[in-house]
């Protein structure tokens, strides 16, 4: 390997680094380095490698640990995809598929016997703001992290759904990193705080929903579902949303609670959150398994969590992850050595916790979580 930087690269490793052995290949550039306490100047270094467009990447070989440097592999360029315009015209698309996903659950609601939650177009905004102030904070906290980290990413691309037949008007969001994550803790840390953020606005969301959701008693709903008027919401409950009923004193034998589409969008916020938390694949919950388990045991995890998806009954998003991680199961830092800190590791308890809390509970799995009626 040789160009005119290459002198520049091999300078400015050696003058970081205490390298004992150099070695010049064809396609890369190997030092062998003695250093113990390499986590931040290895930070430092890859971020001017990729100035230099280089790619530095730390491995152990026996003993020894080596810095391997590479040029950046060229890079397909995708017009249609880094065109500033894309974004902004998925956004647009949803916006509109989510609005007119809440009109006409509003348009169902308001056709039960009694109950009025609302004008069907002031109820599309509140829906709309809802459901895109939970998917829109999950992406904004992962591009502050990523921002705090130095690490370029790309506006958020909105996936748009099937509004209005039962589906989800939306599929989420996504941003793209622009650069190579170079550590485990940098990967960590953008994965863990999209779904934090994401998830206090679902919750807040859920609480207001919660709060203005209409309550029926189970006579008239049983006389309404016998005239398929009330249709029974069977996707199941988390947790967080049991909560959130409870702490208005809503649900229970005696009555019903009618899922509202701002209860709805609560409910897909805690759907999405815990699909991104599960150690599969390159999602969030993924990342974070992968700095922690390793890119073997971040496979065997994956697996389980499709195990898991089918055991609760959601089969589809079980085989969609399937066929995704076919193409590449994980995430490889620069830096696959350097330890993860002790409040990292206690943080991932706590989302191993708040996975829980956001699985929609099955009502053969847990009777007395199965409250929700969906009306369309």
């Amino acid at each position: 390997m040789d160009d005119s930087r290459t002198e520049v690269v091999i300078s400015l490793v050696n003058s970081m680094f205490n390298v004992s052995k150099f070695t010049k290949e064809t396609y890369s550039l190997e030092f062998k380095i003695e250093d113990h306490d390499f986590k931040s100047k290895f930070e430092d270094l890859a971020r001017r490698l990729q100035d230099l467009d280089y790619l530095g990447k730390l491995e152990r070989m026996g003993n020894e640990n080596y810095i391997i440097i590479q040029k950046f592999p060229p890079r397909k360029k995708r017009k249609w995809l880094s065109s500033p315009w894309i974004p902004r015209i998925l956004f647009a698309v949803v916006v509109i598929f989510v609005m007119i996903d809440g009109f006409y659950r509003t348009l169902g609601v308001n056709a039960i016997p009694n109950i009025d939650i609302g004008k069907p177009s002031e109820m599309a905004v509140i829906y709309t703001l809802s459901l895109l102030g939970i998917l829109g904070i999950h992406e904004l906290g992962h591009m502050i992290a990523a921002k705090i980290h130095g690490l370029k990413t790309t506006w958020p691309y909105f996936i748009p759904g099937i509004p209005v037949f039962g589906f989800l008007p939306t599929f989420g969001a996504l941003i793209i990193p622009k650069g190579p994550m170079i550590n485990r803790k940098i990967l960590f840390d953008v994965a863990i705080a999209g779904p934090i953020a994401g998830l206090v606005i679902a919750v807040v969301v859920s609480l207001y929903g919660a709060y203005t959701a209409p309550v029926i008693e189970s006579d008239l709903a049983l006389q309404l579902h016998e005239e398929n008027n009330l249709i029974e919401f069977s996707f199941g409950e988390p947790l967080f949303m049991t909560g959130s009923l409870s702490l208005f004193g809503k649900g229970g034998p005696e009555n019903e609670v009618i899922l509202t589409p701002v209860l709805w969008a609560s409910w897909i916020g805690f759907f999405i959150t815990f699909l991104n938390l599960m150690p599969a694949w390159q999602l969030d919950g993924g990342h974070m398994a992968r700095t922690f388990f390793g890119a073997k045991w971040h496979k065997y995890s994956t697996y389980a969590s499709l195990v898991v998806l089918a055991i609760i009954g959601f089969e589809f998003a079980a085989i969609m992850i399937y066929f995704l991680s076919r193409r590449g199961i994980s995430a490889n830092p620069l830096d696959d050595m350097s330890p993860i800190s002790r409040n990292r590791k206690l943080a991932y308890l706590g989302i191993v916790a708040l996975a829980v809390l956001c699985i929609p509970i099955p009502e053969n799995i847990c009777m007395p979580f199965s409250r929700g009626f969906c009306i369309f």
